[in-house]
């Protein structure tokens, strides 16, 4: 199910930004990551985020700033079991037009 993100979703959410982050960009310091881990939580909270859930888990998100996604995370356990897909498809359906 894809809906979209609640405040009690936001920790979920910003974890899941992480661990993603610190998997994909393994040549930026941790620390880095870290440090912006709380304005990324503010962040979220005002912006258009649309979440993948499963029997109440969260499994990925998608991020929307007009046409522009600004971001597709799906959690490390779920890769590659096309939840990235859906969320783009989902956008897809909600834009004329999408840009990266």
């Amino acid at each position: 199910m894809i809906r979209k993100l609640e405040k009690t979703d936001v920790d979920k959410i910003a974890n899941l930004w992480l661990e993603a982050n610190l998997t994909a960009h393994d040549f930026i310091s941790e620390k880095y990551w870290k440090d912006h881990f709380n304005m990324v939580k503010e962040q979220l909270l005002q912006a258009e985020v649309y979440i993948y859930e499963n029997n109440q888990k969260i499994y990925g998100f998608i991020g929307l700033n007009d046409e522009y996604i600004e971001g597709i995370f799906v959690s490390d356990e779920m890769q590659s079991q096309g939840i990235g897909k859906i969320l783009l498809n989902y956008a897809k359906d909600k834009r004329n037009k999408l840009l990266l």
